[in-house]
């Protein structure tokens, strides 16, 4: 199967305007602790599993977001955004509230086509200093690496 291009998750978003995002300035990168990742081409946001299977990456946006203090408030958004998902080009679309260390974030699983490969798209939207972060892995709709499930479990209890 054919590795997610480095590029997929940024084009994805900016292609389907997920929430209208505007990238923001550079922050402190993202820190995953998956042993043998490595950052793409030296950029410590873009990150690849050894075998090239599986890509993370970290994007800091314009967008405000405020804090999701209740799993209440990030339920709300999660309906939200699984509405604003579904009507564009992706498919099999569901979110949740995931719980974080003092708040929640969300959680979107999607599938999206890309020149003729399906792929697997985890996304996690937090706030971060009341702005739009997000954290996306994405791999071959039916990767089978071990890279996948570590992928998964990093984006729903880890990444922050």
């Amino acid at each position: 199967m054919r590795a997610p291009s480095p590029r997929f998750a940024r084009h994805a978003a900016l292609r389907l305007g997920l929430l209208g995002a505007l990238l923001g300035p550079p922050a402190q990168a993202l820190i995953v602790p998956l042993s043998g990742w490595t950052p793409v081409n030296g950029n410590a946001n873009v990150w690849t599993d050894p075998a090239g299977a599986c890509l993370l990456r970290e994007e800091r946006h314009g967008q405000p977001l405020p804090a999701f203090v209740t799993q209440d408030q990030a339920l709300t958004f999660a309906k939200r955004l699984q509405t604003s998902l579904g009507k564009g080009e992706v498919r099999e679309v569901v979110t949740q509230p995931v719980g974080r260390a003092g708040g929640w974030a969300v959680l979107a699983a999607y599938t999206y086509e890309d020149a003729g490969v399906d792929y697997r798209i985890s996304q996690l939207y937090v706030s971060d200093s009341g702005l739009l972060r997000t954290v996306t892995g994405s791999s071959a709709q039916h990767e089978a690496s071990t890279c996948v499930n570590e992928m998964r479990e990093f984006l729903r209890y880890l990444a922050n």
